[in-house]
């Protein structure tokens, strides 16, 4: 990777910690105490990171399941098709879900999950995102645990990517198109 090709940083390493840090004291507040353990699934692969960070400051009984997706085929833009690639282990039915993604920018593919995730029948489906692109919303999406409102730009780092590169930086930039 060069560092010519992010052109600036969206969220610091800094701000990265403390935005998850603030996320797990609000989930932890508004969880409070269940008679079961919370649900946290994650959509992969963007959020496998930004998740496991999330889960570690979480201060009540929790359990982790993931979800793929597709909806992108072969391209760079969503197809609105959304196919189940890998399913979750357990059922959600009559338990508390909190799902969390990477990045909410049109909310197309993302409102199709909530409503596939509803159609089980949680006790409650509540919703948090590391990054909303809320200039890029074409569907309404009531996001319950917001991360950072970024500009609608192309963002990767901190699990986001651009054909399988970036992942892995510490922060989120703006990759440069050329």
């Amino acid at each position: 990777m060069k560092d010519h090709e992010i052109t600036k940083t969206l969220v610091s390493e800094d701000e990265v910690k403390k935005t998850v840090q603030r996320l797990g004291a609000e989930i932890t507040t508004h969880y409070g105490q269940l008679d079961k353990e919370l649900i946290v699934i994650g959509l992969l692969r963007g959020s496998f990171i930004f998740m496991a960070d999330l889960v570690r400051q979480i201060k009540i009984p929790l359990v982790v399941d993931f979800l793929t997706l597709s909806s992108y085929g072969d391209g760079t833009v969503s197809t609105g098709d959304v196919k189940v690639v890998m399913d979750l282990d357990s059922s959600i039915e009559d338990r508390d879900v909190l799902l969390v993604e990477d990045i909410v920018d049109t909310g197309r593919t993302f409102s199709k999950v909530i409503r596939m995730m509803g159609n089980r029948n949680p006790r409650s489906l509540k919703i948090c995102t590391f990054l909303n692109k809320p200039e890029a919303r074409v569907v309404d999406i009531k996001i319950d645990f917001c991360g950072v409102d970024i500009p609608n730009e192309f963002a990767v780092g901190y699990g986001l990517d651009y054909a399988q590169r970036y992942r892995n930086l510490p922060y989120v930039g703006v990759l440069n198109p050329g």
